[in-house]
């Protein structure tokens, strides 16, 4: 039974679901020369529902063969296990600190084909030192040995500086905004905070948009 969240699996055919489709072939093709193949979903303010939109972007990602992990790196107020009533005792937060995790990832498999999950497990105290650290690059270069593509949910810019330590060691960030709820200058202030410390931004996902244009790129 698909999640209520996850409109690319309980409404494949809907106009929202073909977005998701073509911002996946936008974001796999927008630079031959760069290809993105870690990515980062982040949104300047908590309400923007970043994690929803990443999770049905990486069904996409996954419904078109490319094998696939959707890395829950919020380590503040996770939502993927949520979405995907999966339990959360084991996760990124393992193998942070645990050799055997990083070399035999705690991942849990989707419904989707292709599609696995790394949640956060338990919460750390200090969340923005850990993603910031060595340990979170060694962590990433070992997940990208099992996937062809790697997205990472991380807390809102604005809300901690998770977002911009771990974007910087990512290939290309998307930034998440609502229609109707995100402030203009709130997301002007998340972008200036990316580009600050040179995260390469590609775009940005507009949802909860009029039904013609749910998810822009």
């Amino acid at each position: 039974m698909a999640m209520p969240a996850l409109i690319t699996l309980s409404q494949p055919r809907s106009a929202a679901a073909e977005a998701y489709r073509s911002l996946r072939t936008n974001l796999m093709f927008s630079s031959v020369e760069k290809p993105i193949k870690t990515l980062l979903v982040t949104s300047a303010a908590r309400e923007d529902h970043k994690s929803a939109t990443l999770a049905n972007l990486a069904v996409t990602f996954a419904q078109g063969g490319n094998r696939t992990i959707l890395v829950d790196a919020d380590l503040r107020q996770p939502q993927q296990h949520t979405i995907w009533t999966l339990e959360n005792q084991r996760g990124l937060s393992q193998m942070m600190v645990d050799d055997a995790a990083l070399k035999d990832p705690p991942l849990q498999d989707s419904p989707v084909d292709n599609l696995q999950l790394l949640c956060t497990g338990e919460l750390p105290p200090n969340p923005a030192d850990l993603l910031g650290g060595k340990r979170m690059s060694d962590i990433i270069a070992a997940l990208k040995q099992r996937a062809d593509y790697v997205l990472f949910d991380s807390p809102p810019v604005l809300a901690a500086t998770d977002a911009a330590l771990l974007g910087i060691k990512l290939d290309a960030a998307l930034l998440a905004v609502r229609a109707g709820d995100t402030r203009r200058d709130h997301t002007a202030q998340a972008r200036q905070a990316l580009e600050r410390v040179h995260v390469r931004i590609v775009g940005a996902v507009l949802t909860n948009a009029p039904r013609e244009n749910q998810v822009a790129y």
